[in-house]
């Protein structure tokens, strides 16, 4: 009962923080993250639910890209908030742990993720990167930037470095290329390997017909 009480209160917290953001990072995103973790956890054996849940619940608190590129702030919050519960640290260590080391820090990086739960949550939140729901995101995190929608002069990149990512300033469906398309391989899970399949096909489709469109070659099909 008192793990639940946490829970709850921990969601109303981060709903209280983030409720009506408009990049795309918002309590809904949230909300699906920890749906999706849960479930996931459901379906591979031997993860800490609870662990999980506070993770997801908490991973988006003090995003780096909202703090001047600052990695360390959400750890902090994390901890700040944790700190008031009746939590041991090696449990709230544990929770910062995966939270600092969550984000997507470029194609040529690695993001390893030492722990079952660390893992589970990490595959919640780039499922909810990549498909339809991922699509919608993106091209509101570019608005939100004031990003280019796309330039074909502007290649995309393979970043090989944390920092040339967070300071990329490219136009939005480049981050298809830089990071989208590839999140469907590095999932960790069975369970979240299968459920990205079908939004990297989504994904794959929009981008065939953006380029028709753009390219005044949609009305051609069928002649």
């Amino acid at each position: 009962m008192q793990q639940q009480a946490i829970i709850d209160e921990t969601a109303r917290y981060v709903r209280e923080q983030l409720e009506g953001e408009g990049s795309g990072h918002d309590w809904w995103h949230i909300f699906r993250v920890w749906k999706n973790a849960r479930y996931i956890a459901s379906q591979e054996k031997g993860a800490d639910l609870f662990t999980v849940e506070l993770a997801a619940l908490l991973h988006d608190i003090g995003d780096h890209k909202f703090h001047n590129g600052d990695e360390t702030v959400g750890p902090r919050m994390v901890r700040e908030w944790l700190g008031k519960q009746p939590l041991d640290e090696v449990f709230i260590a544990t929770v910062c742990d995966i939270v600092s080391g969550l984000s997507y820090k470029g194609a040529g990086t690695s993001s390893a993720m030492p722990t079952l739960e660390g893992r589970i949550v990490q595959d919640a939140d780039r499922l909810d990167a990549i498909g339809a729901i991922g699509i919608a995101r993106t091209f509101a995190y570019g608005g939100h930037k004031g990003r280019e929608l796309y330039n074909p002069a502007v290649a995309p990149v393979l970043h090989d470095n944390f920092e040339d990512y967070k300071s990329s300033t490219a136009p939005t469906i480049n981050h298809f290329y830089e990071k989208l398309l590839l999140l469907k391989d590095r999932m960790h899970t069975p369970t979240a390997r299968a459920m990205a399949e079908k939004r990297h096909q989504y994904m794959e489709d929009f981008l065939s017909q953006f380029y028709a469109e753009w390219n005044a070659t949609d009305h051609l099909e069928g002649f």
